[in-house]
C-alpha cells in the first residue's frame, strides 16, 4: 500500500487511509499542546503577571497559497529548531543530574544530534504511523501521568493562595501577554489540515482538535507559571527547567521530554508539506532535509530568543487569518472558489498592513495588545478591498 506520506499537499487522501478518529486527534493535539516550550512560555509570564495575571492571559490567549506555505515553512523551521533546542537543554541537565557535570551525557551537541535524528526519523515515518502505534496506544497515557504529578506536587508544596494572591512586577502588561500566549495556537493553525485530512469525517475534527489542544495547551502553560513563580524565580534562562529536573526525582520531566520529539515532528512533517507546495517532491524526502536543517540552526540558535520568536509568529499568523477569515465567511460566504488566477492583491495588501500595524502597536503601545487590531485592521481592509474590486468587476 502507498505510504500516505508519499501523497503531495494538494492529493486527496484515500478513503481506506482516513482512519483518524476523535480520539486520536484528542491524543495527538493534546499532546501538542503539552511541551516543554509551553511551560517555558508560562515562565515568561510569571514575573511580569504572577499566577493570577499569567492564567488570565493564557485563558484569553489559547480560546495566495505559496506566500503562506513560504512564512509557513520558516516559521516551522524555527519551531523544529527550538524544540530540539529545549529537549537538548532538558536532556543535558537530567544527564548531569544523573553523570555528573563532566559526564559525555552532559553534551549539548550530543543530545541535539539525538533529538535532531529522532525528529526526523519519526517525520519521514509519517503521521498515521506516529499516532496510532505510539501515541494513541501508550504516550498519552504517560503525558497524562507526568501532568497530574507535576499538579499534585504544586498543590502539596506550593502555596497557591500566596502565589494567587502576588501581583506581578510589572514588567509585562496583560496584553502583552495575551500576544505571547496567542502566538502559539496561531502558529498551529495552519498545520491542522495537514492531520484532519486523515479524519474520518469533520466532527472529529473539530472536536478532536480544539478540546485537545486547549487542555494540554492550558494546563501545562499554567503548571509553567507556577512552577516558575514557587521554585524557579531565579530569573535563568533555564531555571524553569533545573526546577523541573529536581521535582519527582526528574521523571516527570523526562516524560515530558520524551514527548517533545512528538513537536518537532509535527513541525518537520509540516515543514515538508509545506514545502511540497513549492518543490514537486516527496514529502518523506523534504522532511528528511527539513529535519538536518531544524539540527543545524539547533546547534547554533539560543533558547533566550524564544520570546522574540513567538512575538514575530504573531506579527505573521494574526493579520493572516483575520484576511482568511473575512474572506471565508464574509467575501465568499462559506463558497469555494470557482478558479484562482494569479495574486489576490488585496488579500496581501491587506495582510502586510495588519503585519506593520501589529509590529507599531508592539513597539509603541504595547498595553493595547497587538493581536486583536492586527487581526481586525487585516480583515476589514480586505473586506473593502474586495468589496471594492467586486464594484470595479460589476461596472466593467
Amino acid at each position: 500500500m502507498t505510504s500516505p506520506s508519499q501523497f503531495s499537499p494538494d492529493h486527496p487522501i484515500p478513503i481506506q487511509q482516513r482512519i483518524f478518529g476523535a480520539r486520536d486527534l484528542f491524543s495527538l493535539w493534546f499532546s501538542l499542546g503539552i511541551g516543554l516550550m509551553v511551560l517555558q512560555v508560562g515562565a515568561m509570564l510569571a514575573p511580569g503577571l504572577g499566577l493570577a495575571g499569567a492564567v488570565l492571559a493564557i485563558a484569553l490567549g489559547s480560546h495566495g497559497a505559496r506566500l503562506p506555505a513560504l512564512l509557513n515553512l520558516l516559521q516551522l523551521v524555527g519551531w523544529g529548531a527550538f524544540e530540539i533546542i529545549v529537549m537538548r537543554d532538558a536532556a543535558s541537565l537530567l544527564g548531569a543530574r544523573a553523570f555528573g557535570e563532566e559526564s559525555a551525557w552532559n553534551s549539548p551537541m550530543l543530545w541535539t544530534l539525538c533529538f535532531g535524528a529522532l525528529a526526523t526519523l519519526l517525520a519521514v515515518s509519517g503521521p498515521l504511523a506516529f499516532v496510532r502505534k505510539v501515541l494513541r496506544a501508550w504516550g498519552i497515557w504517560l503525558l497524562l501521568g507526568a501532568c497530574l504529578w507535576l499538579t499534585w506536587n504544586l498543590f502539596a508544596k506550593a502555596d497557591l493562595a500566596e502565589l494567587w494572591n502576588r501581583a506581578g512586577d510589572g514588567s509585562m502588561s496583560l496584553a502583552v501577554g495575551f500576544d505571547i500566549v496567542i502566538a502559539m495556537p496561531l502558529s498551529w493553525l495552519p498545520l491542522i489540515a495537514d492531520y484532519s485530512r486523515f479524519a474520518r469525517n469533520g466532527k472529529h475534527v473539530f472536536g478532536g482538535t480544539v478540546v485537545g489542544y486547549f487542555i494540554g495547551n492550558t494546563w501545562l502553560m499554567s503548571l509553567g507559571v507556577a512552577y516558575t513563580l514557587a521554585f524557579a524565580a531565579s530569573g535563568e534562562v533555564n531555571a524553569l527547567l533545573l526546577a523541573l529536573a529536581g521535582a519527582g526525582m526528574g521523571i516527570p520531566l523526562l516524560l515530558i521530554l520524551l514527548d517533545e520529539s512528538e513537536k518537532a515532528f509535527a513541525d518537520i512533517h509540516s515543514a515538508a508539506v509545506s514545502t511540497g507546495v513549492l518543490i514537486p517532491l516527496k514529502v518523506e524526502h523534504l522532511a528528511l532535509a527539513i529535519g538536518v536543517l531544524c539540527t543545524l540552526i539547533a546547534l547554533l540558535a539560543p533558547l533566550a530568543q524564544y520570546e522574540n520568536f513567538l512575538l514575530l509568529i504573531g506579527s505573521v499568523f494574526a493579520p493572516l487569518f483575520g484576511v482568511v477569515l473575512m474572506d471565508h465567511y464574509v467575501v465568499r460566504r462559506r463558497r469555494l472558489p470557482a478558479q484562482v488566477n494569479g495574486l489576490h492583491w488585496q488579500a496581501l495588501v491587506a495582510w502586510f498592513a495588519g503585519a506593520v500595524a501589529y509590529h507599531l502597536i508592539a513597539a509603541k503601545a504595547p498595553e493595547l495588545g497587538a493581536t486583536l487590531p492586527a487581526l481586525l485592521l487585516a480583515g476589514v481592509l480586505h473586506g473593502l478591498l474586495s468589496l471594492s474590486r467586486g464594484r470595479e468587476t460589476v461596472q466593467a
